[in-house]
């Protein structure tokens, strides 16, 4: 069996890791020069620092997936961060959180002594809803629906209160705003409001506690070249510079693709790229029209120096976090007063620059899809620069050897959603039954992988989107279940 999948990202990789492990003759085709997507480095002067995702979650199941697509352990280390990352507030006030429950209750009777009592239920009822999410939907694909709206099924979902925003279910542990801040940000690591994305995201924050908070050495995007290396290994063909025109269907059976080259037959093609752009190479007009996750500005430093006291991962948080969001969200404007996350790998990893220096990664949520002209928006980039050295980082204009800018303008370029970071938005209409599935449509041989496509964004949850996806191609190919690490 042929099959070909279009765009080498980390979804694409793994899959046709998992599909060559059982005999499938898979294909890639990559529009760019190298493979990856997302996963990528800023590199400049003996300089590398993720371009990227850089917070490592879901260790197990990370480790899990590239256990299944045949990578040894040997050929990555991760890191576990301790602590996972500090929030620094407007006021002055900085809350650290750690992977140790026992030290976690320690800073919040220091910093918050009248939240105890609810970050002990949080993290309780976080334990059961995990297990519930995880079973019933991080690990099945819904390309049948009917599988979804089941009475069990209904029971575990109401469990995880998809009703309520994950906001407001911090309102129901914490009572200090600050502190439903820093349990609710974390929709932003797929590009998702806090205060309006279902409370089943909250899943995120828990397993931050629960799981722990990772750095992978050399940075994430050295996994890129650890899968590469097994694509080659096992004679997996990869086509960079290879734009696909068009995907060819007779009927409702998909047999190729169109590229440059011509015309190339296929028993079946694996779309792994921003769900909604498909429509286009299937010449075919969409059926439902889909809202893009949050865009990010992102600043990349080559320093001349290390914040050894700083943390690896750090959030700086403006005087209104809920107005940054409407900003983000609602208004779509460059926001006043934003909340800003900060990376700084040098302090525990010295591969990343020469000798005594460092990199610094700056990530700040903004709106997708708008008019903004992010390039003639210096002074506002100063301004951030300025909330970084009176935060964790004093002196950094001194300590700048060189900066890089991205946008959601250059986002759009590379071919992200209307220049959203993570795919389509994780709201409660596109998440779940409600998100793309690995077969999108009714068509017997076309699939699909990626942030867009159910569960979901994050690597480990792209990953575990592959294994679907190749686990629902065997079992059409078979006509019965099949375990793709068997």
């Amino acid at each position: 069996m042929k099959a070909a999948i279009i765009g080498g990202g980390i979804g694409g990789m793994m899959g046709a890791l998992f599909l060559s492990r059982q005999g499938i003759d898979v294909t890639i085709y990559e529009k760019e020069n190298r493979l990856g997507g997302r996963l990528s480095f800023i590199e400049r002067g003996g300089f590398r620092i993720d371009e990227g995702p850089t917070i490592v979650l879901l260790p197990e199941m990370l480790q899990q997936m590239l256990d299944e697509a045949g990578i040894s352990r040997q050929d990555y280390e991760l890191i576990a961060c301790n602590p996972l990352y500090s929030i620094h507030y407007w006021d002055g006030l900085t809350y650290t959180k750690y992977p140790d429950f026992n030290r976690q209750m320690e800073e919040i009777q220091r910093v918050f002594p009248n939240e105890a009592e609810g970050f002990k239920r949080f993290m309780k009822e976080g334990k059961m809803r995990f297990e519930i999410g995880k079973q019933a939907f991080l690990e099945q694909e819904f390309s049948n629906p009917r599988e979804f709206w089941t009475r069990n099924n209904l029971k575990k979902l109401l469990k995880l209160k998809p009703y309520q925003s994950v906001q407001k279910l911090m309102s129901a542990y914490f009572r200090d705003e600050r502190l439903q801040a820093a349990y609710s940000l974390q929709t932003l690591y797929i590009g998702g409001d806090p205060f309006h994305a279902p409370a089943m995201y909250s899943l995120v924050p828990f397993s931050e506690h629960e799981h722990g908070v990772f750095y992978l050495k050399g940075g994430y995007a050295s996994l890129v070249k650890i899968l590469e290396r097994e694509l080659v290994r096992r004679g997996i063909s990869i086509q960079l510079n290879s734009n696909v025109a068009k995907i060819i269907k007779t009927g409702q059976r998909v047999t190729g693709l169109e590229t440059a080259e011509g015309e190339q037959h296929y028993d079946a093609v694996i779309f792994n790229g921003d769900f909604p752009h498909l429509t286009s190479i299937l010449h075919q007009p969409a059926k439902r029209s889909f809202v893009p996750s949050s865009g990010c500005v992102l600043l990349y430093f080559g320093l001349n120096r290390i914040y050894k006291e700083a943390n690896v991962h750090q959030f700086l948080m403006g005087g209104n976090f809920a107005g940054h969001m409407k900003d983000v969200f609602e208004r779509k404007q460059v926001p006043e007063d934003p909340a800003i996350y900060a990376f700084h790998p040098s302090v525990i990893d010295d591969s990343l620059a020469p000798a005594g220096k460092g990199v610094l990664y700056t990530l700040i949520p903004v709106p997708s899809d708008t008019s903004i002209v992010w390039k003639n928006q210096r002074d506002w980039i100063d301004q951030i620069i300025s909330r970084l050295e009176r935060g964790p980082f004093p002196g950094l204009r001194e300590a700048i050897e060189w900066m890089e800018i991205r946008s959601p303008e250059d986002a759009e370029t590379f071919g992200l959603f209307k220049g959203g970071s993570f795919g389509i938005a994780p709201s409660l209409f596109q998440s779940g039954v409600f998100r793309p599935q690995v077969k999108p449509y009714p068509l017997e041989n076309l699939y699909a992988v990626g942030a867009s496509i159910h569960p979901g964004g994050g690597i480990p949850i792209v990953m575990q989107g592959a294994r679907l996806m190749a686990e629902q191609l065997l079992q059409d190919r078979s006509g019965k279940g099949v375990n793709v690490h068997a």
